[in-house]
């Protein structure tokens, strides 16, 4: 429904407070992981008629259906993430997070915008073992001396900013790598303030 969605946007974007909780903190916990579900059904029901390339309106600007459905992926997996912390609870690491690392990958040059950094021209090689064990790549040059190696899960969890790198295993060499990792953002907005050291460690 375009033109819903349009007056929702408007007055969710011209509040002062961010009314896009005030339903949720008005429910119960048990009403509230009852409307995620009904939501989430809602949402897989509806992207599976949708054509990949069609152009899907959001809070930012509009993007490819496809795109829009791994960031929705993302950031449910992000937030779950939020609640398991909170809970001391664990999220199941499974394929699924390619597309979370994929998002990471191909959000390089925006992490760089909203914090007002020039892109340095290296390509950086991506190299991440999946939970299975696989191994999932990215950049063109396999032998680039910038590069990013470690698990997949702690990849995903840097750049969706619920874990900061010093707590992970990931290895960065070359100074864009480390740089990238440092300021890493695979959601739209601001940039982050991401985690602190040692403030969720497992």
């Amino acid at each position: 429904d375009p033109a819903a969605f349009a007056l929702d946007r408007e007055r969710l974007l011209g509040s002062a407070t961010d009314g896009s909780v005030d339903p949720g903190r008005s429910m119960s916990g048990g009403d509230l992981l009852e409307a995620w579900r009904r939501d989430r059904r809602r949402l897989s029901d509806v992207a599976r008629s949708v054509d990949p390339s069609a152009r899907v309106p959001w809070y930012g600007p509009a993007m490819a259906a496809r795109s829009f459905i791994s960031a929705r992926l993302m950031e449910t997996w992000a937030h779950g993430c939020d609640v398991a912390d909170a809970l001391g609870a664990q999220v199941p690491a499974t394929s699924r997070l390619r597309h979370v690392a994929h998002l990471g990958v191909r959000a390089r040059p925006y992490a760089y915008l909203v914090n007002g950094l020039d892109l340095p021209g290296a390509d950086v090689r991506v190299d991440l073992t999946a939970p299975d064990g696989e191994v999932w790549s990215w950049g063109d040059d396999a032998g680039a001396p910038d590069r990013i190696e470690g698990s997949a899960l702690e990849f995903c969890l840097v750049v969706t900013q619920r874990r900061h790198v010093a707590d992970t295993a990931l290895v960065a060499r070359g100074d864009a790598a480390v740089q990238w990792l440092a300021i890493a953002q695979a959601f739209a907005g601001p940039a982050g303030t991401g985690r602190q050291p040692g403030q969720f460690t497992r």
